[in-house]
């Protein structure tokens, strides 16, 4: 099988997703540095007509859209297998997954997360602690109601990893670098234990901001 190209941005929790799942099929791939500011350049809107990250480069074929880019690399490379059979346990997954894109991410992730990591780390941006504060209601229903869609499993949809795992880890780690964590996750004990069982694989040890970084530099 030919390799993969992955088009983003170290740091960026959606493009880590992309590199979490070819790490657990255990497949090569190539990872393409988008650089900070270039995300409106003609090079990538050719890519991605919105500006976004991460590209999935397959043998010519291009895609965006993260859920997309998973189900795409769970379905060339079929093992092991990241989505679940039964289908009550995959529409689990299915629903994670939009969570995650549409709660977790919009007006929580990138408010409190860019304030408090991305913007000092990559622009040194001050918080706005109104800004951060306006998303906390927001962001305490999306925390309680991943902790208890998770409920007592191991994993979202159930006992082994899926998409939906690869999908909210990155996400959901960034938080434990803020000051809200403790408000955020910190309460619910099978949230914080599913996020150490995510932290663990070795799909997730390589695919750290840092690491990433590096790949990006010896690219």
């Amino acid at each position: 099988m030919s390799a993969f190209t992955v088009h983003s941005i170290p740091g960026s929790p959606f493009g880590r997703a992309a590199l979490a799942t070819l790490e657990e099929k255990g497949v090569p791939y190539r990872f393409s540095m988008v650089a900070p500011g270039t995300l409106r350049s003609p090079e990538h809107l050719a890519r991605h007509p919105f500006g976004r990250v991460p590209v999935l480069e397959h043998d010519g074929f291009m895609l965006y859209e993260t859920q997309a880019v998973l189900r795409y690399l769970d379905r060339v490379v079929p093992q092991p297998a990241l989505t679940p059979a039964d289908p009550k346990r995959a529409a689990r997954m299915d629903q994670v997954m939009n969570v995650n894109d549409w709660y977790l991410f919009h007006g929580v992730g990138n408010v409190i997360v860019f304030h408090r990591v991305v913007g000092p780390r990559v622009m040194g941006l001050t918080p706005d602690e109104a800004a951060i504060a306006a998303a906390m209601p927001k962001a305490l229903t999306v925390f309680n109601e991943l902790a208890h869609l998770l409920g007592g499993n191991s994993y979202f949809a159930g006992d082994t990893i899926s998409l939906a795992d690869l999908m909210v880890a990155p996400a959901v780690e960034f938080f434990t670098h803020t000051p809200e964590w403790p408000a955020l996750g910190a309460p619910h004990a099978n949230l914080v234990s599913w996020l150490k069982r995510m932290q663990d694989r070795p799909s997730m040890k390589a695919t750290t901001w840092e690491r990433v970084s590096e790949l990006a530099e010896a690219a």
